[in-house]
């Protein structure tokens, strides 16, 4: 009996930004494949008997290579097993879903798409920081931060300094550099509201805002790391005055 792989987005890492939908199909997995981003709540609702897969990548450390993992969904799933391909954020969104969906759709394996929160509107709103705002700004630029070691980052500097808006770079904590540099050489002012958001909907979430010029240095002096992503933009004067979620009494149990 041919089986059937779900691509699950599993949203950021609060258990209560997952889907309903995402949660039904968890619960009739019979192998559950997932990343490093997947927050321990949502992990924690997979059914005692399924499979588990860590193909989880951080970093340079690939547990999994992505030609690796295209072939276990197809695999488990010509076995005739129920797999969800957990995916930290939404799949669609710097997750390579497309890549995945490629290989099944060429060994005829069904599917079907779950979308998640992803973490690039999430994570600034649990930091008071909202993306659009009609006195700062009316657009909003997700870029991946990720580069491949030894290279350079592929990025069009000049047209997000020209374009406007809030700017997003995931996964780019270890490129804040290279992305301060760029931003700076193509124009955006060093006194620039910025931040780098670590942890994001997590009881351990921290963040540091400053200006752009400044950035780098207070993110090192904070000790920030991964995972985070870094907002560039007025919003980011809103965090203290918006900040909700150390507020909640029960934040960093």
């Amino acid at each position: 009996m041919q089986g059937k792989v779900y691509l699950v987005g599993a949203g950021p890492s609060d258990p209560g930004l997952f889907t309903r939908r995402g949660e039904e199909i968890l619960k009739r997995a019979e192998v559950v494949v997932y990343d490093a981003l997947v927050g321990q709540g949502v992990l924690g609702m997979i059914p005692r008997e399924a499979k588990l897969i860590n193909v989880g990548k951080r970093a340079s450390h690939h547990t999994m290579k992505q030609e690796e993992i295209n072939g276990v969904l197809v695999r488990e799933a010509k076995a005739g097993r129920v797999v969800v391909r957990l995916k930290g954020g939404d799949p669609f969104l710097f997750g390579r879903g497309g890549e995945e969906l490629e290989l099944l759709r060429a060994h005829g394996v069904p599917f079907e798409i779950v979308p998640g929160v992803t973490s690039a509107l999430a994570v600034p709103a649990y930091n008071g920081i909202p993306v659009t705002h009609r006195e700062f700004a009316s657009s909003v630029h997700i870029i991946t931060g990720h580069r491949k070691a030894g290279e350079t980052l592929d990025i069009d500097f000049q047209s997000l300094t020209k374009g406007g808006g809030t700017l997003v770079f995931l996964m780019g904590v270890r490129s804040l550099p290279e992305i301060v540099r760029g931003l700076l050489a193509a124009g955006m002012p060093a006194d620039m509201t910025a931040a780098v958001l670590e942890r994001g909907t997590s009881a351990g979430q921290r963040r540091v805002v400053a200006a752009l010029g400044e950035l780098e240095d207070e993110a090192g002096r904070q000790g920030i790391g991964t995972p985070a992503i870094i907002v560039v933009g007025e919003v980011c004067k809103l965090a203290e005055t918006f900040g909700w979620y150390e507020q909640l009494p029960l934040f960093g149990e």
